[in-house]
C-alpha cells in the first residue's frame, strides 16, 4: 500500500488534498517527480502560488525542517518559484480562471 503524501515530514492533509488535486496520490509518486514538477502540477491544478508552501515542499522532501531554508539556498529557490510562476503564466495564454472565468460565463464582468 502506497504511503500517503502527508506521510512526509511537514505535509500534512491540506498538502495531500492539494496533490490529490493535481493528480500526486502518494509520497513516493511526490519524491519520484520531484518538487518543482510537483509543484508546477499543482498550480496547474488551482493551488494559489506562494513561497512558502514552496520551499516547505522542498525541505520536506529533502527529508529538512521546513524553516531550515536560508540565504542563498533561499535565494536560488525564489528563483525557481519565480519561474514556476512564469511558466503557469504563460501556459494560461491570458485565459481567465476560477471567479473571473465564471463571471465571463453568466456576462457580468467587462470584456479587456
Amino acid at each position: 500500500m502506497a504511503e500517503p503524501v502527508s506521510s512526509i515530514r511537514n505535509l500534512g492533509p491540506a498538502m495531500e488534498e492539494a496533490c490529490a488535486k493535481a493528480g500526486i496520490t502518494s509520497a513516493e509518486a511526490l519524491r519520484e517527480i520531484g518538487a518543482d514538477a510537483a509543484y508546477l502540477r499543482l498550480l496547474l491544478s488551482g493551488t494559489q502560488p506562494h513561497f512558502i508552501g514552496f520551499y516547505v515542499l522542498h525541505m520536506a522532501l529533502q527529508g529538512r525542517p521546513w524553516n531550515d531554508c536560508k540565504g542563498d539556498e533561499k535565494k536560488a529557490l525564489r528563483v525557481r518559484f519565480d519561474a514556476i510562476k512564469a511558466e503557469v503564466a504563460a501556459r494560461s495564454d491570458g485565459v481567465p480562471s476560477g471567479i473571473e472565468r465564471f463571471m465571463d460565463e453568466i456576462g457580468v464582468r467587462l470584456k479587456r
